[in-house]
């Protein structure tokens, strides 16, 4: 089945949208899983893409002084400032569009939607049944990303299996979960280790979470 990356990531834009409507205040101010950052935070980052142009976008790099993720940080600081229902009213609005980074495919917009999604439902013991398909082209995308999105090395000599949907990538050590769960630590966040199996993943949590 071929899979409309475009449409999955619209998708997933909607319903995280319909789901981050029935916060509370108290889950809104909530630490995410993304480094310091707030759930209104996530949401403002993830509202970026949708509401900031390219040239705009460029400028706020040049004014970072080339870095990338300092100029993602400075614009998202800007965007929170703005109430929460309306940065969730533009991410239902601008769902379907194709935006994509420079030299990047749509398969990297839809990594961002799902992981920051988790980093938003899993220290607020949100769920979301997230489609097969969806899930397993994001894994693979992800197994064989370009430096920046997986921390350097971390995968490296591993082999992911998602015990939930069809997928399996790479040789070498097991490292067996959920898809969400692999999605989370494939990125570097270290709050889905304890639910990760296999002789992989002490592994795996050594090099993203070191001591």
């Amino acid at each position: 089945m071929t899979v409309d990356v475009f449409e999955e990531i619209a998708d997933e834009r909607r319903a995280l949208a319909e789901q981050l409507a029935g916060l509370t205040p108290q889950q809104r101010a909530a630490r995410s899983l993304c480094r310091a950052w707030s759930v209104h935070d996530v949401v403002a980052h993830l509202v970026m893409p949708l509401e900031v142009s390219t040239p705009r976008l460029v400028l706020a790099v040049l004014a970072a002084g080339g870095r990338f993720d300092r100029a993602s940080e400075r614009v998202t600081r800007r965007l929170a400032r703005r109430p929460f229902a309306e940065l969730v009213e533009v991410l239902a609005r601008e769902a379907g569009s194709r935006f994509t980074p420079p030299g990047a495919g749509p398969q990297a917009p839809l990594v961002d939607v799902l992981v920051h999604g988790l980093d938003i439902r899993w220290p607020l013991g949100l769920h979301r049944d997230v489609p097969a398909p969806r899930l397993q082209e994001a894994l693979t995308f992800l197994a064989t990303a370009p430096a920046g999105l997986v921390p350097k090395g971390a995968l490296t000599g591993l082999r992911l299996e998602a015990d939930d949907v069809g997928f399996a990538h790479g040789s070498g050590p097991v490292v067996r979960g959920t898809a969400q769960a692999l999605l989370l630590a494939g990125t570097g966040r270290s709050a889905a280790l304890d639910s990760l199996t296999g002789e992989g993943a002490p592994v795996l949590r050594r090099r993203i979470a070191p001591g």
